[in-house]
């Protein structure tokens, strides 16, 4: 069967061809046998893939689409959604992994022989795998309701199966590469990045911090589930139980098929508004894992008044993330402990405070952890992380504990340094679980007795209760900050290039980055499409860092992570050039022994020169001109985009390239220098107002 009902974009095309969209456009208007829109709009038109790669193909621009594109476009481009088409992928997915011999007897048909027989085989597994009703650790068993309605409703039909054969091949075949979780992960984490705007991700640093913070658990339930990044993030034993719900039937259909190829616990999706009308009503289970939508004030307050969960008060129409605690909260065992992202603003706000008071009292609220700038969603904010305990007695001695890792966070746009938010949270919760209180740790955390927060406000804010970091440590640091600043000047100062010496205009015969590219001078690797030949595989169980563009544009250390797809990655090696392609900036990084191994993140193209062809150094410069950057810059509305492959470099010797490179080396070392003091001065003068307005620091 033809994949004629496959439509690919512009964009698509690009990605298949390797160029960017400009050329797409030009292929469009020059040649008339470039095929006909099927669909989309004027200004966006889509394409039939199965006519694109044969034109492709016929230009020699194309010699095969490669595996992971061509699924990844039959998936966009799928008639009845890039969603419903995944939701399909899925489900045989799981069908591959938990009988392969099953789906080898049915793809060995034709695509009407699989369209018949796929429904009753899905359902099976669907209902095997997903569908069995869990036991809990006391025995009880609970009744689904609503429970994988999403999955059982994707659940493809005959034609919808005869319309997606191609990609259901396609699908396997890939998963016979990477695994079908490998497989689903990929799809499922391109599918949220083309549409990142409809879906607040919980970042995979952050959720396995809440799942390390609620600790091993044999049922958990996410009550807002999303993609199952929370329960994703969980330990894995014996004889256990996801349970999750959400409003959207996609992301529950998504996430049961997700933790069932995930795991293999037990696993209940359910669709519908948790607040208003919740699945599990019965269930107590050991651990209760939330990232809420906040500031919702169509939560249910006019209808919920008189609920059975507003066991420590009614929340007020503005206080939806306080409705969540107490869900999250009536659905634990005696004992059981949940954790939720909350908005900074939900510890301190007025119409919360005897809430947060009687959640205080009753030793409900274990702790505060304020997390750094940067850690989720929204970015702009230090979000907290509550987490509480289901009482099964009155403390005796009642605190709370209250910690800041504010200090974690980076200058960079990558997020914060995770490993030290992870050491320090986890060190002081389990100290803090272990002894009942904790000793101060200044500027950090302390426990604080429930008294002393039960006044007016009922301020859980940590930064307003914690001491600050000793005086003679702030000191001892300015002064230190002092010492590298003045070595840095000095440094720079030796650093400054010499006087310029004026030269008639060059007139070099040029090439492109295209040109040498397909020359073998140098390869050519981009962010956007990890995976390609030649990269180097790299998953998140080896906790690659990730080189983003805003390392690049500011010089930092690589600062992001993979994502959670588990994609195959490019990795960075010793003398590679690493370019922005977005920003409009004339930026080119040479990548040095410190910054190797790390995976290239999106919106960078690499480029890996052939040594004895091309000085690494000669060609990062050249490709910062000014001039360069402009005639392969194309623009949009609201962004600039640069097309590597148009960049220009003059033919020279390498004799002649490695001259020129030393000088391009030179600039830069000159260029970080100016970074690093410009760091230092800003540190500087930010800890002297501190310490002056403070009284740590004499004004003499």
């Amino acid at each position: 069967m033809q994949d004629n009902a496959t439509e690919v974009t512009a964009a698509g095309i690009a990605r298949l061809a390797g160029v960017g969209r400009a050329a797409v456009s030009n292929w469009r208007r020059r040649h008339p046998d470039f095929p006909k829109p099927v669909g989309g709009t004027e200004t966006s038109p889509s394409f039939a893939l199965a006519e694109v790669e044969a034109w492709l193909r016929k230009q020699g621009k194309l010699a095969e689409v490669p595996l992971r594109e061509r699924v990844w476009q039959q998936l966009t481009g799928h008639p009845e959604g890039p969603a419903v088409a995944l939701v399909q992928v899925g489900c045989v997915l799981l069908l591959v992994q938990e009988r392969p011999t099953v789906w080898l007897d049915i793809d060995a048909g034709s695509d009407e022989r699989l369209a018949a027989k796929l429904p009753g085989v899905l359902d099976g597994v669907i209902a095997a795998r997903i569908g069995s009703e869990p036991v809990n650790a006391s025995g009880a068993v609970y009744a689904s309701g609503s429970v994988n309605t999403a999955t059982r409703a994707h659940t493809p039909s005959g034609p919808q199966l005869l319309l997606s054969a191609p990609l259901l091949r396609g699908a396997v075949e890939l998963a016979g590469e990477l695994g079908a979780r490998q497989t689903f992960e990929f799809l499922l984490g391109r599918y949220l990045d083309a549409h990142s705007r409809q879906y607040t991700p919980t970042p995979v640093e952050l959720a396995g911090l809440m799942a390390e913070l609620a600790g091993p658990a044999l049922t958990v339930l996410d009550p807002a589930c999303g993609t199952g990044a929370l329960l994703r993030a969980v330990e894995a034993r014996p004889d256990q139980a996801l349970y999750a719900q959400d409003s959207a039937p996609d992301l529950v259909a998504l996430t049961a098929l997700r933790l069932a190829l995930h795991t293999r616990a037990a696993v209940r999706g359910a669709v519908g508004d948790t607040l208003r009308g919740e699945a599990y009503p019965e269930l107590r289970a050991d651990a209760v894992l939330c990232h809420p939508p906040f500031n919702e004030r169509n939560w249910g307050h006019d209808e919920l008044g008189y609920d059975a969960r507003w066991e420590y008060g009614f929340p007020a129409r503005n206080e939806s993330e306080l409705a969540w605690v107490q869900h999250a909260l009536a659905r634990l065992a005696d004992g059981g402990t949940a954790v939720l992202l909350m908005p900074p603003a939900a510890a301190s706000r007025r119409s919360g405070r005897r809430i947060r008071a009687d959640l205080l009292r009753r030793g409900a609220l274990r702790a505060v952890l304020a997390l750094p700038v940067g850690a989720a969603p929204p970015y702009n904010l230090p979000l907290h992380l509550w987490v509480l305990r289901r009482p099964d007695r009155t403390p005796v001695t009642p605190e709370v504990l209250l910690v800041d890792t504010g200090a974690f966070a980076r200058e960079a746009r990558g997020g914060p340094d995770w490993q030290a938010v992870r050491d320090a949270a986890l060190d002081t919760w389990r100290a803090f679980a272990r002894d009942g209180r904790l000793a101060e740790r200044p500027g950090l955390a302390r426990s604080v007795p429930v008294i002393e927060l039960l006044d007016d406000d009922v301020d859980l804010a940590p930064a307003r209760h914690l001491p600050p970091p000793a005086a003679a440590d702030g000191v001892e640091q300015l002064a230190a900050v002092r010492d590298d600043l003045a070595a840095t000047l000095r440094l720079t100062t030796g650093l400054t290039p010499p006087p310029a010496v004026p030269a008639p205009p060059a007139r070099w015969p040029l090439t492109t980055i295209g040109e040498l590219a397909r020359g073998g001078a140098l390869l050519l690797r981009t962010g956007a499409m990890p995976g390609t030949p030649g990269s180097t595989a790299g998953t998140t169980h080896a906790r690659v860092p990730v080189l983003t563009d805003h390392d690049v544009l500011a010089g930092s250390p690589p600062s992001g992570t993979l994502p959670e797809s588990d994609e195959e990655a490019v990795l960075t090696e010793p003398g590679d050039v690493v370019v922005p392609v977005l920003g409009g900036g004339s930026v080119a990084r040479v990548v040095d022994a410190a910054t190797a191994g790390a995976a290239l993140g999106r919106n960078l193209v690499l480029l890996r020169p052939d040594a004895t062809a091309l000085d690494a150094w000669f060609l990062a410069g050249f490709l910062r001109g000014t001039a360069n950057n402009r005639q392969a810059s194309s623009y949009a509305s609201t962004a600039t985009r640069l097309d590597v492959r148009r960049l220009q470099l003059p033919r020279l010797p390498l004799d002649e390239q490695r001259r020129y490179g030393a000088r391009f080396r030179a600039l830069d070392e000159f260029e970080q220098a100016l970074r690093q003091a410009g760091r230092l001065g800003e540190q500087l003068l930010r800890g002297m107002y501190d310490g002056l307005t403070d009284g740590t620091v004499e004004p003499h």
